[in-house]
């Protein structure tokens, strides 16, 4: 399979996801509910769907978390707190730099992140008001401040957190994010 032929097949497991309320039984904002997601955007699609990465990975010049304490970090990024906006996105940012998963980490962790929104803010991100370099210039910087992140999101909130276009074009604009286009 061409990596076009991955994302359109992982895109409508993501919408599947979702449709069938699945997304309603994973646990949220720990790692085995991020694994959960992981798994069910890319069961099928790769060998490591859902497994906790054993080898160090870096986009550009940035290295995330070593594999050899990446436990000791989820450990520390599941107990933070979700009590508010500043705090989930501290966590999300978090979870970002430990980047658990060999590939597929923006695309599980955007949902893990609007899982601990929902739960816990009555809200979810409208990813499709948020401009793709904006955000992922935004991400680059964040784990030296998550300012940028949080302005970014924060005026994209919205509380349609069981409307189905929110959701859907949310899931384009992620996948989007990542390079593919239907």
């Amino acid at each position: 399979m061409t990596q076009h032929e991955l994302d359109a097949v992982s895109f409508e497991k993501a919408k599947a996801f979702f449709i069938t309320g699945a997304i309603t039984d994973i646990e949220v904002g720990t790692t085995k509910g991020l694994q959960e997601i992981h798994k069910a955007l890319f069961n099928g699609l790769y060998d490591f769907a859902g497994v906790i990465r054993t080898k160090n990975i870096a986009k550009g010049n940035f290295r995330f978390a070593n594999s050899l304490y990446l436990p000791q970090v989820l450990e520390a990024v599941e107990k933070m707190p979700e009590d508010s906006l500043e705090a989930i996105i501290a966590k999300y940012v978090e979870m970002n730099v430990a980047h658990p998963f060999m590939e597929g980490n923006g695309r599980s962790t955007r949902i893990w992140l609007d899982m601990m929104l929902k739960k816990n803010l009555g809200k979810v991100v409208d990813w499709s008001q948020i401009d793709k370099e904006q955000y992922l210039q935004a991400m680059e910087r964040s784990p030296i401040n998550d300012l940028e992140l949080r302005f970014l999101i924060q005026p994209n909130l919205t509380d349609k957190v069981d409307d189905r276009e929110v959701i859907f074009k949310g899931i384009e604009q992620s996948y989007y994010y990542e390079g593919y286009e239907r």
